[in-house]
């Protein structure tokens, strides 16, 4: 018989696998789904908010929290918003491939943003690791200068992206992220809210979309949302730091495969752009390396 450890690891590392797999997949129903950004990531958290208080419901798990609490993670929420909004819509003006390489830049935002945030001092390999990515944008951007659009609004995603991810990482320190998952992904659906109601697009809101959007929006809410979040969230309690990082890593590798899949020559791209994003993702990888022999030495 196996060590029960290990097979709690390896069925946790098939958990993550499966996790990020989705999340790759989140940028196929943003593609097919024929409704605006806006409007879909309203769907999205309204959807995903109510799965998750049913999990809360269900489990008998405390939603209770300090008010100061409930504002970090209440206004965290507004920036968790901005970043699906982009993310959507640069699909939508661009392809799936694109706004994932793109989004690959998080890890540069990280490294510049963290350092700022938490008054720590900006490392050579993190500024080298840097300038590979920006390397690697630049060559995505001269090569597929017909998605231009799509590309700005792909980094701004992985800034926002980064910003609440940065944030997030304190916050995890003194409470349950699952519940910092739920109060963020409702404040998303509250300034989203907000916001449609300020260009009056939710005063006309009809509901009478497709069964085929609903079906996709469900899946996008339910699964791809708040299941993922719990299920990722879940086995950081058995896996490295480190281990997460390269896996999370994998998103766009498998979201780029599930687009040429679903998509084929839609998605296909020029050699100029396979060569930025490979430096791009490359840097990607070799980020959580770098950190874990930092750490370690």
């Amino acid at each position: 018989m196996g060590n029960p450890v290990d097979i709690h690891s390896n069925r946790n590392l098939l958990i993550l696998h499966f996790t990020v797999f989705i999340w790759g997949f989140t940028g196929i129903l943003g593609a097919v789904i024929s409704i605006n950004a806006v409007q879909l990531v309203w769907y999205r958290v309204l959807i995903a908010s109510l799965s998750l208080l049913a999990y809360f419901l269900i489990s008998k798990t405390s939603l209770k929290i300090s008010r100061k609490q409930f504002l970090q993670f209440f206004f965290t929420g507004s920036i968790v918003a901005a970043h699906w909004i982009l993310f959507f819509h640069a699909i939508k003006v661009s392809t799936v491939s694109v706004t994932l390489v793109a989004l690959s830049s998080y890890t540069l935002f990280t490294a510049i943003l963290e350092p700022l945030i938490k008054k720590k001092s900006i490392l050579i390999p993190d500024v080298v690791i840097g300038l590979i990515m920006i390397l690697g944008i630049y060559m995505v951007f001269k090569f597929e200068s017909g998605y231009t659009l799509g590309i700005i609004l792909g980094l701004l995603s992985a800034l926002a992206s980064s910003l609440f991810g940065t944030i997030n990482s304190t916050l995890v320190q003194k409470s349950d992220p699952k519940i910092i998952g739920f109060y963020e992904i409702t404040g998303a659906f509250f300034w989203i809210t907000l916001y449609r109601l300020f260009d009056k697009s939710l005063l006309t809101e009809s509901f009478n979309l497709s069964v085929r959007d609903w079906s996709y929006l469900l899946l996008l809410g339910t699964i791809c949302t708040a299941l993922a979040y719990v299920a990722g969230v879940s086995v950081m309690r058995t896996l490295s730091a480190f281990r997460v990082a390269l896996i999370t890593n994998l998103e766009p590798v498998y979201g780029i495969i599930l687009a040429f899949l679903f998509f084929g020559t839609k998605e296909t791209m020029s050699v100029g752009f396979y060569l930025g994003a490979t430096l791009i993702i490359g840097a990607v990888f070799l980020y959580p390396i770098y950190k874990k022999r930092r750490n370690l030495s």
